[in-house]
Formats: structure tokens, sequence, C-alpha cells
């Protein structure tokens, strides 16, 4: 019993008795108890995680943040954002980024340059942002163009402005359970556990997918200790990538009480790869063009529909993931000019 109320105890902020809850209960009677989760109306099947509430929450959180820091007589954060080329998804990306800034009350402003700009001006204009005594976080918006060293140009921004986590002094204190600023989606991906309050403490969980933006701080954040300094889950991770056979990645899906996907495949995991009453985060981004409409529209890693009716949470795409990873990035920004990690 020692060992549930320690697994318990890592579920900050989680809605008072979720994990009682009554899968078998009348249609939306999860989503009305629950802010941030909408029932699908159907008996046995998951319950959705709504991102999108759970990330306005935040959100709000954050707001207030801000505004306590500003009533004490601070400067209001500022998130400097750096996007190079004319990547459609990225630009897209950045507009969702200045908009939710803007909402929570922090500054923001775009640095846009052409995609033919070299390494060294790119480098200057990060250094000029370190130095700048109004700027708390800077941000340079992935993929960069083939000819630019993603990890040069990452590792150029000074740990206490990188909220994007991604610098490498972040990342050894990540992994060395270590206060520091967590990369974005994976922060994303760990709240959502937390706040819903899917239990890791001693379970096995399956990370498909290997990025080391995304896929290794997600298995690191799961696998440590749950009393060190920065605590994680205490579950038993394995990881899976892109050179896993479909066969044994069954295997290991089929252990999974939680299962990650952050593979970028579109509809990798199926049903009958997934265990019944599983939790199911997808990560994944993917355009996909309906064959019978002609359309683009956005599709995780999991076959949504048909995985929904084993498992006991899941996440959509669009709606999932995505607007959480946006706000904890600027819960990062807020403790960037907060000085708290640094």
């Amino acid at each position: 019993m020692a060992a549930r109320t320690r697994g318990f105890a890592l579920l900050r902020g989680r809605p008072a008795g979720l994990l009682t809850l009554d899968r078998g209960a009348a249609p939306g009677a999860a989503g009305r108890a629950f802010r941030g989760f909408r029932s699908s109306g159907v008996r046995h099947e998951a319950i959705i995680i709504s991102g999108t509430e759970m990330a306005k929450q935040i959100q709000k959180e954050i707001q207030r943040g801000v505004e306590s820091w500003i009533s004490l007589g601070n400067r209001r954060p500022h998130l400097s954002i750096i996007l190079v080329g004319d990547n459609p998804a990225s630009h897209t990306y950045v507009r969702n980024k200045i908009r939710a800034a803007s909402a929570v009350g922090i500054c923001s402003e775009l640095i846009l340059k052409p995609k033919n700009v070299s390494q060294e001006e790119l480098l200057d204009i990060t250094d000029q942002l370190n130095m700048d005594p109004r700027v708390s976080g800077i941000l340079v918006q992935l993929p960069l163009p083939d000819h630019l060293d993603e990890r040069t140009v990452c590792n150029e921004i000074t740990p206490e402005k990188d909220v994007d986590g991604f610098h490498i002094i972040n990342i050894g204190r990540l992994c060395l359970d270590q206060h520091s600023f967590i990369p974005a989606t994976a922060s994303a991906v760990w709240e959502i556990i937390k706040r819903t309050g899917i239990e890791t403490f001693g379970k096995n969980v399956v990370v498909a997918g290997r990025s080391k933006n995304v896929g290794m701080p997600i298995a690191m954040l799961l696998h440590t200790d749950g009393q060190h300094e920065r605590p994680g889950g205490d579950a038993t991770v394995t990881i899976a990538h892109r050179y896993t056979p479909k066969e044994q990645l069954k295997i290991h899906t089929h252990l999974a009480d939680v299962l990650v996907v952050a593979a970028g495949i579109p509809k990798l995991i199926t049903s009958d790869m997934v265990k019944e009453g599983a939790a199911v985060i997808d990560v994944g981004i993917n355009y996909f063009q309906d064959p019978v409409t002609g359309k683009t529209r956005l599709v995780g890693d999991v076959d949504f529909e048909a995985v929904k009716k084993k498992a006991s949470f899941i996440t959509p795409v669009p709606g999932g993931v995505g607007p959480m990873t946006v706000a904890m990035l600027l819960k990062n920004t807020l403790l960037a000019a907060k000085k708290i990690i640094y």
C-alpha cells in the first residue's frame, strides 16, 4: 500500500477522485465531473483527454503568474522567436505561439530570416538576444534548413533563456534529474499524465520514438525516481524506434500500461497492438490526404477511432498534445523571466 501512496504523490493537480472514475457511468458524466476531459459517450470507450481544455487551464495559471510578477514591479516576460525560411507548418506553429503568448500577457517578437541565411548571422542574432536584458526566453523554430546545424544553433542560446529546453546543459540536467527547462512537448506529455491522474509508479511504459527533442526526454521523465530533485514517474520504460520490427513493437505495446507514440508515422498503432485499459498519448502530427475527398487533414500516430475502444484514456489529434506543448512553452518563459531555474 505504501508503494501506491508514493505513486499518487507524483500526480499533483489531478482532479479529485479521477482514479475511481466509473467508466460505465452515464454518457457525458466524466466530462461534467472533470474539467479538461470529454467522455466518449459510449460505455467501455476511452476517456478522451482534451489537451485544448487542459491548456486553457494552464494558460489561466500562467496569466495569473504573469500579472502577479508584474505587480511586484518586475519587467513583463518577453519571448523572442527566430523563424527561418517559409515552411508552412513552422509558420503556423509560430503564429499559434505568438497568439497564445499575447493571451497570457507575455510579450513576443518574431525575427524572420530567409531560408538562405548563414549560420554565422543566425548565431549573431542569438548572441544579441542572449545579452538583451528585456528578453526572457529565446526560441529557434525547428526544423532549420539543411545547411544550418541545429545542435550548434540551439547550444548558442544561453541555458537560462533556452525555453525550448534543447541546450546541451538543459538536456544534461534533465538526464541527471535536476531542475532544468524541459522540452515543451515532453513536458506536455508529463503534465497530461499528472493532471489526468494516470498512474506511472511501477507501471510499464512504451515510448515509440527516440528523437532527442521528444522521445528521449519523455522517456527520461517517466522512468526517473519520483523522489529526486526533479521528480520522475518511476515507470519501467521501453523505447522503440524506426528499426524496431513491427511484430517486436507489438509485443512491447501489449505490455504497456501507458503508451506514448511519437514516431511520425500515421496510424502506426492499431487496436490489436494495445493492451485493454492502457492510457494512450498520441504525439504524432501527420498531414494526410484523404483519398476520397482529396482534402488534407491532420492525423496522429494512433488509429484513434479503433484504439479508443480499448484504451482507458486517449489524446486526440488535433486537440491533444499540441495545445499543451504551447502552454508548457509559455510556462517555461515565465520561469525564465522569474529566474527560477537559473
